[in-house]
């Protein structure tokens, strides 16, 4: 609130100050708070089933692209339970959006991003899920890429919830 303190102490101005402020507050509160709780699910109330094993840790981080010399942030990373000497299972991968409705274009970035995680040969990505979560929804193109895929899975507030 820093950025607008002045305008704050202003009686009468609050409205316009939320809505000149809302936009950061979805990016920088909202976002950030969703993508923990969809790793909170992940860890403690997902079906094993869903995300191909029971999870050791969720994470989330940073996978490097080098071809495009950028890199690609994964909101929610499972990682299972590594059997002797073998690398550790990688089994889902997720995308977390509070506002936005996730499409196909999500779907393909999450694809591209399993394919890196193989590249670089840290983890046993053989049955990654790739995890949709929104708080906005998907789109009808998400959910005929679901309905055709056993290893893509869209999660929405009710499911998320425990409520589907």
């Amino acid at each position: 609130m820093r950025p607008v303190w002045d305008r704050l102490e202003r009686p009468g101005s609050a409205a316009r100050v939320w809505q000149a402020s809302l936009r950061r507050f979805v990016s920088n509160v909202l976002g950030p708070h969703f993508e923990q709780v969809c790793r909170d699910w992940a860890l403690h109330h997902a079906d094993p089933d869903l995300l191909g094993g029971l999870p050791a840790r969720v994470g989330h981080g940073v996978v490097h692209d080098p071809k495009a010399r950028t890199g690609h942030e994964v909101d929610v990373a499972v990682v299972g339970i590594a059997d002797g000497h073998a690398k550790p299972p990688l089994p889902a991968i997720g995308e977390a959006k509070w506002d936005d409705t996730m499409g196909v274009a999500h779907i393909e970035r999450l694809k591209h991003i399993r394919e890196l995680i193989a590249q670089a040969g840290r983890y046993d990505t053989t049955r990654a899920r790739l995890l949709c979560f929104s708080g906005a929804g998907f789109s009808d193109k998400a959910h005929a890429a679901a309905a055709t895929s056993p290893d893509i899975h869209l999660i929405d507030l009710p499911r998320l919830y425990g409520q589907a």
